[in-house]
C-alpha cells in the first residue's frame, strides 16, 4: 500500500505533512473516526483528500463497486475551487450542488452510478433529493467528511439545520468512517458535533491545533470615531504593503470609509452579500489573482479566500463573536512571513452589534407571523415583493432586517421554497417547533449576547491575547 507521505509528495508537491496532519491521516486510515479543529489556512483538507486517494487507489480490483469518499460542506463556491485544484493534480473529484444545470446534474449522476470519482463534494440540502439519494446509494462510502463542522451546532456560529442530518446521512451511506472538521469549536460545540454525528466520545479523537501561528500579531487599539480608524487603515497600508482586509459590520459603514478612500486615491475592492453573485466572484478572483489589493468587505468575504500573503486583517468595527475573529485573522500570513491582525475598539461599536443580534433572533411571534402571511398571503407577497411585506410586518422600521432572518431560517429549514431575492415563495411545510419555541429561542438570544460579551472582554484584555482565544476554545496551552 501506498504512503501518505508518497501521495502528500507526488500528487500535492509537499514535502512533509504540518502539525498533526500525518496523525489525523493515520487514524483515518486506520477506520476511526476524528474531529479536527484547525486554523483557517493550516491544511484541513488533506487530512481527508490524502486517505480519499489512498482509499480510492487500494480498492478491490476485483470490485465494481468502487469507493467512494464523500465531503459534505456548505460552500457551493468552495466546492468548486477545491474540486478544479484536486482534478489539476489529477485527482477524480466531482461536485454535485445547486449550481448545475439540469443535464449537467444528470450527466454526473450517471457517472456516479458508473463508479467514476474518487471524491464527492455535496451540501447536505442535496439529500433531500430521492434521485440523489437513489445514486449515492449505490456507491461503496468508505470515508464521510464533514466539513465546517460547526455548522451541525445550533450554538455554533453558522448554524444550519440541514446539518442536523448529518447522523441520519452517515447511517444512509451504511456508518462510514467519519471526519469532522472546523476552525471554529468551543467545547461545547465539540460535544454538540460528536452527538449530532450519531457517535460517542470515545469513537472520537480530537486533535486541536489552537493558534500556533508566531508570525500573526494580534493587537488592539482603542479608537474614538471613524477618522481615528481611517487614519488606522491608511497607516497600515503603508506599512505593510502588499493585500489586505478591512471587515465592517453594516455595508452602509463600509461604504461612507470606501468614499473617503476614492476621496484620497486610495484604490481598493468592497465586497458585501449585496452585491451581485457575479460581481463577487469577480471582485474575489481580482483579490486572489492580483497582488497588493485592499479589499473593504464585510464578512460575507471569507470562506474560499485561500491567498498566502495576506499582510494584514484589520477589524474596523468589533466582531460578534470570537468564533467569527478566529476564522477571519485566520486568513493573514499563511505563507509564514509576519503579518498583522488589528482590531479597532470601539465602544459605540457594542450598539450596533446589538442591534445586529436583535435582527439576528426573531421571536417566535415574529417567525408565526410571517409564517402566516406567506402562507395566506402569497399571491400579494409573490406579486409585490419583500418590501409589500416589510411594510406589513415593520410599519415605518424600514431598517429592521429580522425579515430577512426570518426567510432565511424558513429557507433552511425547509418550510418554503422558491427564490429569496426577488422574493417568489411557496409554503410546503410546518413552521418547525424550535421556531416557535420562545425558550428555545430566549437561549439562543442569551447565548449570543454571551459570545458579544466575550468578544469585549477580548478587546480590553491586557495580557497574551493568543492564550485568551486558547482559552475560549478550550486548548490547553
Amino acid at each position: 500500500m501506498q504512503q501518505p507521505t508518497e501521495i502528500l509528495q507526488t500528487v500535492f508537491a509537499h514535502s512533509e505533512f504540518r502539525g498533526r496532519q500525518g496523525e489525523i491521516i493515520e487514524r483515518i486510515l486506520a477506520g476511526n473516526h476524528a474531529l479536527v479543529i484547525m486554523p483557517t489556512g493550516m491544511g484541513k483538507s488533506l487530512c481527508y483528500q490524502v486517505p480519499a486517494i489512498l482509499l480510492a487507489r487500494e480498492r478491490d480490483r476485483e470490485s465494481t463497486n468502487r469507493p467512494l469518499t464523500l465531503v459534505i460542506s456548505p460552500l457551493i463556491a468552495l466546492m468548486k475551487d477545491q474540486v478544479d485544484a484536486l482534478i489539476r493534480k489529477g485527482v477524480d473529484a466531482a461536485f454535485v450542488n445547486s449550481s448545475l444545470q439540469r443535464h449537467e446534474r444528470e450527466q454526473r449522476y450517471a457517472s456516479l452510478k458508473a463508479g467514476e470519482f474518487d471524491l464527492l463534494y455535496v451540501t447536505p440540502e442535496r439529500f433531500r433529493k430521492a434521485d440523489f439519494v437513489e445514486v449515492i446509494s449505490s456507491r461503496k462510502i468508505v470515508l464521510l467528511a464533514v466539513d465546517e463542522a460547526h455548522c451541525i451546532s445550533e450554538w455554533g456560529h453558522d448554524f444550519r439545520p440541514d446539518y442536523t442530518r448529518v447522523g441520519e446521512i452517515r447511517e444512509t451511506l451504511g456508518n462510514p468512517t467519519t471526519i469532522a472538521l472546523t476552525a471554529t469549536a468551543t467545547p461545547h460545540v465539540q460535544q454538540d458535533i460528536i452527538k449530532q454525528l450519531c457517535l460517542v466520545p470515545d469513537q472520537v479523537q480530537l486533535f486541536h491545533q489552537g493558534i500556533e501561528r508566531p508570525n500573526l500579531s494580534l493587537e488592539v487599539v482603542q479608537v474614538w470615531d471613524d477618522d481615528a480608524k481611517l487614519k488606522l487603515i491608511l497607516e497600515q497600508r503603508k506599512s505593510l504593503p502588499g493585500s489586505g482586509i478591512v471587515y465592517f459590520t453594516l455595508i452602509k459603514t463600509l461604504m461612507q470609509f470606501s468614499e473617503s478612500l476614492w476621496e484620497r486615491d486610495v484604490p481598493h475592492l468592497i465586497y458585501h452579500g449585496d452585491l451581485p453573485r457575479q460581481r463577487r466572484r469577480q471582485l474575489q478572483d481580482s483579490f486572489m489573482n492580483e497582488p497588493g489589493h485592499l479589499v473593504l468587505a464585510t464578512n460575507a468575504f471569507g470562506m474560499g479566500i485561500d491567498k498566502e500573503d495576506i499582510r494584514y486583517v484589520l477589524h474596523a468595527d468589533l466582531p460578534g463573536s470570537l468564533e467569527s475573529y478566529y476564522q477571519e485573522i485566520g486568513r493573514a500570513g499563511r505563507d509564514g512571513l509576519p503579518s498583522k491582525c488589528l482590531l479597532m475598539y470601539d465602544e459605540r461599536d457594542l450598539a450596533t452589534q446589538m442591534e445586529f443580534m436583535h435582527w439576528s433572533n426573531p421571536d417566535a411571534q415574529f417567525y408565526e407571523r410571517v409564517y402566516d402571511f406567506l402562507k395566506n398571503e402569497s399571491e400579494q407577497i409573490n406579486a409585490f415583493g419583500i418590501d409589500w411585506l416589510r411594510e406589513r410586518l415593520h410599519y415605518k422600521q424600514k431598517h429592521d432586517r429580522r425579515l430577512e432572518t426570518t426567510l432565511a431560517m424558513l429557507d433552511r429549514w425547509g418550510v418554503i421554497e422558491g427564490t429569496l431575492a426577488p422574493l417568489y415563495v411557496q409554503v410546503i411545510s410546518q413552521l418547525p417547533e424550535r421556531l416557535r419555541d420562545p425558550e428555545r429561542l430566549s437561549e439562543k438570544l442569551r447565548r449570543d449576547q454571551q459570545k458579544l460579551f466575550t468578544m469585549m472582554q477580548y478587546a480590553k484584555h491586557e495580557g497574551n491575547r493568543k492564550a485568551f482565544i486558547h482559552d475560549y476554545f478550550g486548548i490547553s496551552s
